[in-house]
Parts: C-alpha cells; structure tokens; sequence
C-alpha cells in the first residue's frame, strides 16, 4: 500500500508574511494544502494567492477566538468584546459550549459564513479544520459535519496522533506538549465515534511537535509504519505582522524544513506520495 500524506499549513491569512511563506513552501518545498482563516486581516490576499495556485489544496480554518467575526447576524454577538473582536479563548468558549446553546448557534453562524466567504470569492474547499482544534469539541463537531455536508466538502480533519510521537526517537517534548497531543486524541476518538463520514485520513502528525516540526521531526516521520493517509500540522511563515501567537521564529524554522531538499528526498526515498485532501482517492 502506497503511504499518502497531506502537509497542511494552518493559519493562511493570518499574515502577508505567513501568506508568502505559505506559497513558497509549496512552490519550492513539500506543502500540498493549506487552511484559510477567512476572518483576518489578509485572508483577502491569501484567496488572490490560492486562485493563481491550483496545485495547492485550499481549505477553511475555522476560527471563532481571533479577529472580527465576519457574520453580521445579532447571534454572534455573544462571541464578541465591546470592540468587535473575539472575546474568548478557544478553552473558555469550550466551557461556555456546555451551558448555552446560543453559543452554539453563533458559532455555527459564524462557521457559515467563514466558509461562504471563501466559496463566494471562487475557491472549493478541500477540507474543513479549526483554530485550537475547536471543532473537536463534540457538540462543535456536529456543527462543523452538519456544515461540510451543506456546502459539499469532503472532509475535516482527525488529529489522532499517536502517543508514540512524544517517546523514543522523535524529537523530545515538554509535558505540556504531550498533554496537548493526548487530549486532542481522546477528543479525536469520540468525534469518530459521532460520525465518520468526513473522516479522510487515517493518523495526524504535528500536535505535539507544533513549533518544532525541523530536520529530526520529517526524518522520524519517514521512518514511521503508518498505513493510509496521514495528515501533518505545521505553521510556516515569516515573523513580520504577527503578533498574539506563541509561535514567531518557530515559523521561519518550519518554513526552512519544509522547503529543504532533504526533506522532499527524505519522503520520497521512504515511498511517501504527497497529496491534498482534494485528490485523495484519486490517481494525481
């Protein structure tokens, strides 16, 4: 069995720079998708790139805990400050999920109307996926299928990452990493549990290594037994314009290794084929 995998990039549209890297990982290096977070300040360029790029794989990165909402409807308000802003964190809006179902309803709001966005300005999306990984939230997760099955896509993403990742020879993670990647994982599984049909993958890479995905990280990769298709997190970009995210130089570090020679060589001797969820079943 031929092993496929999708490098997917999160954040498309967070940035000028993040958006330059984006193209130029692909162009230049192993990235074959990425996701659009159609609320922020240069998603607008991130389209216009994605329209001249039609190799790379385009989906939606659902946001509803950085920017201004994009949905004029009064639901939303409850996600917003008195400056219009995202008021909440992915992690307090997972509590608030639990209590109220007007949360919900504006987060299913707002999910609509990130993706219309990216459908009315000409782009199919590939895949659906989320800041934080909101979407693993159960209740979020019905929405988001809901979603994908309304407009037509395919697929969302299933981060299971396997606990092996934080243990032996793969580049060494702090606790908190690890912790991250298993509660993402036991979410992951009751999501498949709830409804199957968008899953397209069959294992995740980049969780627990997020920031960290270098030489070591895609050298371990290939040497690793996965059947199917599997799905790697990274975050390449350039630090100018970004600001209120943890991950500044790491960027320019997962940009380089991305693009790296090597890395294409690496997988391409270990028998991995690059895809995007767009053509995933298919023989291109």
């Amino acid at each position: 069995m031929i092993r496929k995998l999708i490098t997917n990039a999160d954040d498309f549209g967070l940035s000028q720079g993040v958006n330059k890297a984006v193209i130029e990982a692909h162009t230049t290096g192993i990235l074959t998708s990425a996701t659009i977070m159609a609320n922020m300040s240069a998603s607008d360029e991130a389209i216009e790139l994605a329209k001249k790029t039609p190799t790379l794989g385009v989906g939606v990165h659902l946001n509803v805990s950085e920017g201004k909402s994009l949905s004029t409807d009064s639901a939303v308000q409850l996600l917003l400050d008195d400056s219009g802003e995202f008021g909440h964190s992915a992690y307090k809006l997972a509590f608030k999920t639990i209590t109220n179902k007007k949360i919900l309803k504006a987060v299913e709001v707002e999910f609509a109307a990130q993706i219309s966005s990216i459908i009315d300005r000409g782009i199919k999306p590939t895949h659906l996926d989320s800041h934080k990984h909101f979407h693993l939230l159960p209740p979020v997760y019905r929405i988001v299928c809901s979603l994908a099955a309304d407009y037509g896509i395919g697929a969302i993403r299933w981060p299971w990452e396997p606990a092996t990742v934080c243990f032996g020879d793969w580049p060494p993670v702090e606790f908190a990493d690890k912790m991250r990647a298993f509660l993402a994982r036991q979410m992951a599984l009751k999501c498949q549990k709830l409804d199957k049909r968008f899953i397209k993958n069959d294992v995740f890479f980049g969780i627990a290594h997020t920031g960290r995905i270098d030489d070591a990280f895609w050298s371990e990769l290939s040497k690793t037994q996965f059947i199917g298709v599997a799905e790697v997190m990274t975050h390449p970009g350039y630090p100018q314009g970004l600001k209120n995210t943890r991950l500044l130089e790491q960027r320019k570090t997962e940009l380089k290794w991305l693009c790296a020679p090597s890395t294409k060589q690496t997988l391409a001797e270990a028998g991995i084929k690059l895809v995007h969820y767009g053509n995933i079943g298919r023989n291109d």
